[in-house]
């Protein structure tokens, strides 16, 4: 909107200036943003939420696990062998399904993410069509890769009964799920037992791989193993959904039980591991040497390595002997397993102790000799900042270890691991934007860890209860890492999400992972960063916000919480009503666009009768084309070189959503007003956001 000359007239009457105070909601007779203008039904941007559902005695009002709350558990017992010449993993999985529902289940269900990478597969057959009619060899590669070997072959899914025999059991596979038929209904508090044999190729980076997780890669010494997705899974059956069967399309990530995990893993005996969990046979896999530095590191928070560069490759590195080595690890009350295996890893470890708790987590980083001299510069020193920051804005690290590994995936989480990127140029030269990069992408994957392996949302569903939290609290970690980090590096701040705001091709926050059909990332990491930092910094102020953020962290750890039970938490932590934020920022599209309509200034004391309040009452008038209610912000410059911020509540805008409004005395006239002065709101056009006094000619 234009902007409107500053008036100086003459006083008006009390009775006619007095009108001034009933404007907001006179100016028009539909003051709502979004009118229903057929069924003059409410629509107010403080209305509650339909899409929420009522509390019940699951999930409450406040979004606490409610008296009545469960969720499944599943354990894992797992064999499995990497064969690095065929490049195939295969293994063996007995699985023991707890019913801890209030209803009985005739068979159970199993995701099989490694089927996406079929030809066959749903989300390779949704891919759209390439626009170009000639491609060069190396995009052809990528775009038309040969997935012969790849998905899941099983080769047996069978039954065991309570004298461990084994029965053949009926199954389908349908995409990336599996069902299995169970004999007899599976009662409440009964559980079930299955043993399924499989195996899979192991997808070549940047050849063959469509989901972009678990992949292999040569580097200069040999080949690396991430496996991630590798084994049927579970799914999840809840009190909201019941069977969680949506297809995994790639886009949307996991949905995954709590449970405990045995697993080992047979690899050459050259090759280092790291995994999900705790090693069990450490004089078995380690030599005395790395056993002795594993103990000197986890008292020192500089990290120590367990296998030097110069030691990578050689026979004295790894215990004397021939053949393969089996390595065993194990986790409890975790939701996923991964690992990492190969000859040329580097490794690197030290320990952070919390000093409120004293319990020390082990910090481990394995990488290639062609990742240094970056990533044994800051990995494990950035694991360091995310179990501080973490930790003290969520919940301690409950976990005994955290592994940064570098690979082919740049960036993908799972518990107690995660895959990163980066990597030098060959001459060991690179960046300050690559070492951000590294840093920034090793917060946010182990950051994971507390959202979604702990707080465990999900995520099939709703990217922003993972990715946007884990976001938000990332932008912290990195300020604390480094208070001078780039701004236009930082997701959080408002003004870094002003060109998605901009675009009208959009969906809201509030849509199922998969069908977010363009900017993932803006939609699902910044835009939901972006206003959590607005609540905690601007809206609720961060004490407020903390205690509200912390208590949502805690009581849904290790549990499955919903979209509304977050909301409810932040609102009820905190003591305010944020139906017109959720509604807003998560629901909508819309942008935010305040705009200065006018400012206009008469005499007080006419108005007032009381010289008190200062000689001046100006009138700021501020528009909201934008569509989104938010609070407003002003700064007020006098005439004097003086300057006064003023904060006004998100309820202004409750009478009328459109205009409102402000009177505001003073003993100094005005010369300038700016709204939103620190680009904290994402507006989309501050064109309209400043306000100068007209220069009076000289007689």
């Amino acid at each position: 909107m234009s902007r409107v000359p500053r008036v100086s007239g003459a006083p008006r009457t009390a009775a006619v200036c007095a009108t001034v105070f009933c404007l907001a909601t006179t100016a028009q007779a539909q003051p709502w943003l979004q009118p229903d203008t057929t069924n003059r039904s409410n629509q107010s941007y403080f209305r509650a939420i339909p899409e929420w559902a009522a509390p019940n005695e699951y999930r409450d009002a406040q979004g606490n696990p409610g008296p009545k709350y469960w969720q499944q558990r599943v354990d894992y017992t797992i064999r499995t062998r990497l064969d690095t010449l065929q490049h195939r993993v295969s293994g063996t999985a007995r699985v023991t399904y707890h019913n801890n529902a209030p209803a009985s289940l005739g068979y159970l269900w199993f995701q099989l993410d490694q089927n996406i990478e079929r030809e066959d597969s749903r989300a390779s057959l949704s891919d759209p069509a390439i626009a170009q009619t000639t491609l060069p060899a190396q995009a052809r590669a990528f775009l038309f890769p040969d997935r012969s070997g790849l998905g899941n072959t099983i080769t047996r899914v069978q039954l065991v009964d309570e004298r461990g025999r084994l029965m053949d059991a009926d199954y389908l596979v349908n995409g990336t799920l599996m069902r299995v038929e169970l004999p007899s209904p599976l009662a409440t508090g009964a559980n079930a037992r299955v043993e399924i044999e499989w195996s899979h190729g192991v997808p070549e980076a940047g050849t063959q791989n469509f989901n972009g997780r678990g992949q292999r890669e040569k580097v200069r010494d040999g080949w690396l193993y991430e496996m991630a997705q590798w084994f049927p899974r579970a799914a999840v059956y809840d009190d909201v959904n019941g069977w969680n069967t949506d297809q995994f399309l790639g886009q949307g990530e996991f949905y995954l039980n709590f449970g405990s995990y045995d697993v080992q893993i047979t690899v050459p005996r050259d090759h280092i591991v790291r995994a999900t969990g705790t090693l069990r046979n450490p004089e078995a896999v380690l030599t005395a040497t790395q056993r002795q530095r594993l103990v000197a590191a986890m008292r020192d928070t500089v990290p120590v390595f367990i296998v030097a560069a110069n030691e990578v490759g050689a026979p004295s590195a790894r215990p004397a002997g021939t053949g393969d080595l089996t390595w065993h690890f194990v986790a409890d009350n975790v939701r996923d397993f991964a690992w990492a295996s190969s000859r040329t890893f580097v490794w690197d470890a030290a320990g952070y102790t919390y000093p409120e708790s004293g319990r020390t987590v082990e910090m481990h980083s394995v990488y290639p000799r062609d990742a240094m001299p970056l990533w044994d510069k800051v990995s494990t020193r950035a694991i360091k900042q995310t179990l501080v920051t973490y930790g003290r804005m969520a919940f301690e690290y409950p976990y005994p270890q955290a592994s940064n590994v570098h690979g082919p995936v740049f960036g993908m989480e799972y518990p107690m691991i995660a895959f990163c990127g980066a990597r030098p140029s060959a001459d060991g030269s690179y960046t300050p934007a690559l070492e951000y990069a590294l840093v920034g992408v090793t917060i946010h994957e182990v950051g994971h860890n507390w959202f979604p392996m702990i707080v465990a949302s999900d995520e099939r569903k709703w990217t922003w209860m993972d990715e946007g939290l884990n976001t938000f609290l990332e932008h912290y970690a990195e300020l604390e890492w480094d208070p001078n980090w780039p701004e236009a590096r930082l997701r959080g701040y408002a003004k870094n999400i002003v060109g998605y705001m901009r675009t009208t091709d959009q969906v809201p926050i509030m849509t199922e992972s998969d069908y977010i059909h363009t900017a993932f990332g803006p939609n699902g990491y910044a835009k939901p960063a972006a206003g959590l930092v607005m609540l905690r910094e601007r809206v609720l102020g961060p004490e407020r916000f903390d205690r509200a953020f912390r208590e949502y962290a805690t009581k849904w750890a290790f549990k499955h919480p919903q979209p509304a039970d977050f909301f409810r938490t932040l609102a009820s932590g905190s003591g305010d009503n944020l139906n017109y934020f959720w509604r807003g920022w998560f629901y909508s599209t819309y942008a935010n666009d305040q705009s200065l309509a006018s400012v206009t200034t008469q005499d007080a004391l006419p108005l007032t009768g009381d010289a008190s309040k200062g000689q001046f009452y100006h009138r700021i008038t501020i528009d909201n084309a934008g569509g989104l209610v938010l609070p407003i912000e002003l700064d007020l410059h006098y005439a004097d070189g003086t300057m006064e911020r003023v904060r006004l509540p998100a309820e202004t805008w409750r009478k009328n959503e459109r205009r409102f409004v402000y009177g505001h005395f003073s003993s100094k006239p005005l010369a300038r007003v700016v709204l939103d002065p620190d680009a904290a709101w994402a507006d989309v056009d501050t064109s309209n956001n400043t306000w100068t006094a007209p220069v009076t000619p000289i007689p």
